[in-house]
Order: C-alpha cells, then structure tokens, then sequence
C-alpha cells in the first residue's frame, strides 16, 4: 500500500520534472519506473523514494542546456549518457567507501545553494505558469520578461496554476496521506477535456515500457564527466538527509557507502531505460514512511506500479502543461527559505560569506549551477583551514618550570606557530 501510495504521487511528479530538466514528458515515467526498483536492491534506509526531484533536474539542466537545445534528440541523448555518469561516479564512491565525500558540502553551503536553487526552478516555471512565451536566454530573464508583460497572461492558465498550488500547498497541511498532486491532475485533465482548454498540453506519450539500450553519444562523454560528479555527489545531499533523519528517529543505523550504491544503480538503470538524473525525495519518501512501508521493498512496488501503467499514459496527454508547472512551483516554493541564510550573522561571519557567496553564485551563473557548488565547496574547505592554520599558545612560569597550553589542531600547517612560541617563551624567559 505504500509503494502505491507513493506511485500515485510519483507519476504526475516524475512529468513535471521531465519538463523541468528539458526532456519530454514520456521520459520522467521512464526515469520513474526501473530506477526506484533498482535503488530498492541496495538501499540501507527502509523509506527512501527514489526517481525524478527537482534539484537533481535543474543541475542536469544547466549541464545540458549549453550542449543542445532542449527536448531534441541531442539533448535527450546526453541527458542519458549525463544519468550513467552520476551512476558510475556513485557506484565508484560507494564501493571505494569514500561516503564521506558527502560532508564536503558544509550546512552553510547548502543553506546558500537550496534557496536560490528553488528560486531558479520557480522561475523556470513561471511563464508556463502565466500561459505565455518568456523572452530572454536565462531563466532569470525569461522569468522577468513574462512578469513584465501582463497583457499576455492566459486567463485559464492562471486559474489553474492558482489552484494547484493552492492544493499542492495545502494538502500536506491536512494531511500527508492526501494525494493532492494526484488530485491536481485528475481536475487538471477535466477540466481540459470538459471545457475545450487550448493551452500547451503534455500531448501525445509513447505508449509501452522503456527499451534497454547502451547507444548512447560516448563522444561526449568528457564534456559530462565533471558535471556528471558534481551531480553525483550534491544531490546526494538530499537521499543522505533523509535516510539520516528517519534513522536517526527510530534509532537505527544506516550505510552512506550502501546509498550511494543503491542511488547509482538507480541512475545506471535510468540513463540505460531512457530515463535522466535522478535522485532520493524526502517528500516521497515521508509518504512512504507515514502509509506503512517497512522494508526498502515499498521502493520497488512503486517503480513496479510505474512500470504497470507506461502502457496507459496516453490519458495523461490532455493534462494542462500549466498544472505540471503549478506542480513543481508548490513542491519547491517551501525550500526559499533565507531566515537561516540570515541567521548566519549571529553565529559566524565566514560562514555567512559562504552562504551569501553560493546564493548569489547560483543565481549569476544559472545555467550553469554546478560551477556555483563547486565554488560554495572551495569556500567551505578554504575558511576551514584558515581557521585550522591559527594556534593560540598561552604559557605560565610556576617557580622553575615553564607550562606550555597550546589550544587548536595541531598539524604541519601550524606546528611553526607551536615551535615559534615555544622557541620565544623560553628566550623571555
């Protein structure tokens, strides 16, 4: 019942981020369905969910987006080769069990790189949203443009972006076990079926389960490595949250080395079955936990569920493509969230010059994300050993005797301080 549950979430959610990452609807089912049952055979934590989210979209996004344009052939081929790289890097960081690579990304880092990541994947959405074309190249300025030009909002579109995220919003509130993602699309298609709605629609969606194929553009394999690895090792930021969070309230162990295993067969299985990135939901896998699951098995039942209802997506092909963009706005907008960015001053300087700079990083640099991190991460292991380079040595002469207290890490960074201090004390001494 859980896996269920969650698959009746999962579907309308994997559609959504499809266009979220530039690929066609057809290839969020499939990114959907073999990767939670792949994932299931390694996992360590019970209720971790895996498929498309959000973040893991937008970083493939600003990966491809400078290769290709979005939805063509080209991109969808990258967007595969892009998913079996992330498998790879992961499967190698699991099994060398260098899980610790995970905490490279300091709190402050993320604190700057979540918000204004959610910022972005709002502002993808908003023309869709409003029923109109943005004009611009970035994200950023398409956002603008379609804000700028109220005259050619869509009336209807309006209407039913509101009203999603009004439920999308809501339900949860009321309680977890609400479908109000499913709800959204079941009104959505009525409601474009029963009052003749001409909006952009999903339209038509392959019928069938995803072939297996290992043709994929190798030739570009260099221009994906360094992307592939940032996302391989940022959005496994959000499956080890969650499985520490719920292993933590029940008391139970869980294996970093095993997650990134189980989330790199997952992205393996989804660049091989037509899929892209994909990583763990901590929405999904919170519903997977509250409806009953037990075992890392509700996983697979969700993915089996997918794969049972590929041959029927076509009633999926009038839904409104503003009810997909309303979808992943109320999913995301909870993650804006500058209050600890804020609060950062209170507590440490350094640390909020991490997090403004990765904030405002992803923000200029959108598409291109990833380099944002990669920097957030240089920040983070620069302060550290600014701070790991200072050595504070206090002394006290009691009759004869000189006490040395030096306080800090000691290491061939600093020891010169320790020697130096040393050596002076017993000269003024």
């Amino acid at each position: 019942m859980a896996g269920i549950s969650v698959a009746l979430v999962l579907i309308p959610q994997s559609l959504a981020y499809a266009g979220l990452a530039g690929m066609p609807a057809q290839h969020g089912l499939y990114a959907a369905a073999l990767p939670p049952i792949a994932a299931a055979l390694f996992a360590s934590s019970p209720y971790l969910q895996t498929g498309p989210v959000a973040i893991t979209a937008l970083l493939a996004l600003g990966a491809l987006t400078p290769l290709a344009a979005e939805g063509s052939a080209e991109y969808v081929g990258l967007a595969l080769l892009l998913a079996v790289v992330v498998g790879i890097a992961r499967v190698a960081i699991g099994v060398l069990r260098l899980g610790v690579v995970a905490y490279l990304m300091s709190q402050p880092m993320l604190t700057g790189f979540v918000p204004a990541a959610a910022i972005l994947i709002v502002a993808s959405q908003l023309p869709t949203a409003l029923g109109v074309e943005g004009a611009g190249d970035g994200v950023l300025s398409r956002a603008a443009s379609a804000l700028a030009h109220p005259g050619d909002w869509e009336p209807a579109s309006i209407v039913l972006s509101a009203v999603v995220i009004a439920l999308v919003s809501a339900g949860p509130r009321l309680s977890r076990l609400v479908p109000a993602v499913l709800i959204a699309v079941v009104a959505g298609i009525a409601y474009s079926e029963l009052a003749g709605y001409d909006g952009p629609v999903v339209g038509a969606i392959p019928e069938g389960l995803p072939a297996l194929s290992v043709d994929l553009p190798w030739e570009s394999l260099g221009e994906l490595l360094l992307p592939g690895i940032v996302i391989a090792v940022v959005g496994f930021a959000e499956p080890a949250s969650i499985a520490r969070t719920f292993a933590a309230l029940e008391r139970k162990p869980w294996d970093a080395n095993r997650e990134f295993v189980s989330q790199g067969a997952a992205n393996l299985i989804s660049g091989f079955s037509g899929g892209f990135p994909v990583g763990g939901s901590f929405s999904r896998s919170a519903l997977n936990r509250i409806s009953g699951a037990r075992t890392r098995l509700s996983g697979a039942v969700t993915g089996v569920v997918v794969l049972c209802f590929l041959p029927f997506a076509s009633v999926l092909s009038s839904l409104p493509r503003a009810v997909l963009a309303a979808i992943v706005i109320g999913a995301v907008s909870g993650l804006v969230r500058l209050g600890p960015l804020v609060r950062l001053r209170r507590y440490s300087w350094p640390q909020l010059v991490i997090a403004t700079a990765t904030f405002a990083l992803t923000l200029a640099l959108a598409p291109h994300v990833e380099l944002a991190v990669v920097i957030g991460i240089g920040l983070s292991v620069a302060v550290h050993l600014l701070r790991e380079l200072s050595l504070d040595v206090e002394s006290r002469l009691e009759q004869n005797e000189l006490h040395l207290h030096p306080r800090g890490v000691l290491w061939f960074g600093n020891a010169q301080i320790l020697e130096d201090a040393f050596v002076q004390t017993l000269a003024d001494h």
